[in-house]
């Protein structure tokens, strides 16, 4: 069997390990080893954050609208149960976005209550 010198193509695939990890702090940044580590945790972190990103925006979509919503004498349960029934096609997202023209949520707001 011949021989196989595979330094060049080790050498890429570690430098770009390396410009994965730039910026990480002490031997993360540099040694090969403690490098692949850090960056398949990062992966791992990254991964799970997108998820955690989308509900924390729910839940701030959430509180926003509960906020909006008890001046005008709604709980944010009975509004949503009430939208639901009456089959009104607005999300969370929306609603949210809504609060902040009052006047436009109010009307919206009177128009679901004289729905019931």
């Amino acid at each position: 069997m011949t021989r196989v010198k595979r330094g060049v193509v080790s050498r890429k695939r570690h430098n770009k390990l390396l410009g994965l990890a730039k910026g990480y702090r002490m031997t993360r940044n540099r040694l090969v080893k403690v490098a692949h580590e850090a960056v398949a945790h990062a992966g791992e972190y990254a991964f799970a954050g997108r998820k955690q990103r989308k509900r924390q925006m729910r839940t701030t979509w959430i509180m926003r609208l509960n906020a909006s919503l008890r001046p005008l004498g709604y709980t944010y349960s009975s509004f949503i149960h009430t939208l639901k029934e009456k089959r009104v096609g607005l999300d969370r997202k929306i609603l949210s976005k809504l609060t902040t023209e009052p006047n436009v949520f109010s009307a919206l707001v009177s128009h679901v209550k004289s729905m019931k």
